[in-house]
């Protein structure tokens, strides 16, 4: 591993974007710096055909083999710059959390290739992969979930350094304790409670420096503020920015609150039904998006200054991840679908802004 580096801090109006790509040309990106992490054509599917037994059929005179599988994630590829935020938001079951887990190595992906650094991850051996989860942490959605309840808060904390920092004294992994506590705006004096003596922003707070005590460059927040109020949303974000500034953190941001994205994204990944469909600066997702999808998500976020709101209604349902539709996910859905839509798959293309967009009709000049 290499050694940490200085990284910058992503201001909340700067604009990332992946220059030097031609219109219509596809990815990969390209960037002046190396990523920290890249996603390549990531798909991950589940077996839900259950027993040997139960997979075969008799139809038509003959015994046939059935397999079922849930396609979860599908050709998902994603570049994460250090210093950034990169939000990834969509409706319910799209797939953010999977790409999450498939980031950590929770889960192993079907197809595709992970990089962090520029060194392939994904089929590494749980050892060979220990250096790489000191730099590589999660805070998970639920909170009350997260935490053992049979362990102290100081047990919940000093458990993840002493394991990968063996050669610390007592007192050094107690200063380190008691530094990040404070950090998270917790005291110290609490350690010996237990999680169910805490609130849910609370916990939380104990979530993010449990992920802080090994001292990471890369966290994957999975919505961690779904679980909470309204107010103590807020504090928790300005936590989870506080931290990203003083310590060099870049984010993988999964959620599908869209006025959390404006505020602390650098840069947003949309997906619909376990793809990408567009990837741009937040600004200019926020000004100007380009995919049908996008434009419907968007204009579903209400505005206290727009006295005439236009809601884009979407016709029909989200398709079913076990039958996907051929061609295009979002076809059976766009008021601009053609017949190429429905036949094949859009690739993410390079726009003049910088954006990265998965729509046929962009490509032809239609929208």
């Amino acid at each position: 591993m290499k050694d940490r580096q200085e990284l910058p801090v992503i201001d909340d109006q700067e604009v990332l974007s992946n220059t030097g790509q031609s219109l219509g040309k596809k990815i990969p990106l390209v960037s002046d710096t190396l990523p920290l992490l890249q996603v390549k054509e990531l798909k991950k599917n589940f077996d839900l055909s259950g027993d040997l037994l139960d997979q075969f059929r008799f139809r038509g005179g003959r015994i046939i083999r059935h397999k079922r599988y849930i396609h979860a994630v599908n050709d998902v590829s994603l570049e994460v710059m250090p210093g950034e935020a990169l939000c990834v938001v969509g409706e319910s079951g799209c797939g953010k959390s999977t790409v999450a887990r498939l980031v950590m190595g929770l889960l192993r992906p079907t197809r595709g290739s992970i990089y962090y650094r520029g060194q392939r991850i994904d089929k590494l051996s749980e050892k060979a992969l220990l250096p790489y989860r000191k730099k590589m942490q999660m805070i998970f959605q639920n909170p009350y979930a997260s935490l053992n309840p049979r362990m102290t808060i100081d047990q919940a904390l000093l458990e993840p350094i002493r394991f990968h920092n063996p050669d610390m004294t007592e007192g050094e992994l107690r200063e380190r304790k008691s530094e990040v506590i404070k950090s998270v705006g917790m005291d110290p004096s609490w350690g010996n409670r237990y999680p169910h003596e805490f609130s849910g922003g609370q916990r939380q707070r104990i979530s993010i420096a449990r992920a802080l005590m090994v001292d990471p460059e890369f966290i994957v927040a999975d919505e961690p503020l779904s679980a909470l109020d309204v107010s103590i949303q807020a504090q928790v974000l300005n936590l989870l920015r506080k931290a990203q500034q003083q310590r060099g953190l870049t984010y993988l941001f999964i959620t599908h609150d869209l006025a959390v994205v404006e505020h602390f994204g650098s840069r947003v990944a949309v997906m619909y039904l376990g793809t990408v469909c567009e990837v741009a600066a937040t600004k200019t997702l926020f000004s100007t998006p380009k995919h049908p999808y996008t434009q419907a998500l968007l204009s579903s976020v209400p505005r206290l200054w727009d006295d005439q709101p236009r809601h884009i209604s979407l016709p029909g349902e989200v398709p079913t991840q076990i039958g996907q539709p051929k061609g295009c996910v979002f076809q059976g859905r766009c008021p601009h679908a053609n017949d190429r839509c429905r036949r094949y798959s859009p690739q993410l293309n390079a726009q003049s802004d910088g954006s990265l967009v998965a729509c046929h009709g962009i490509e032809e000049g239609r929208i």
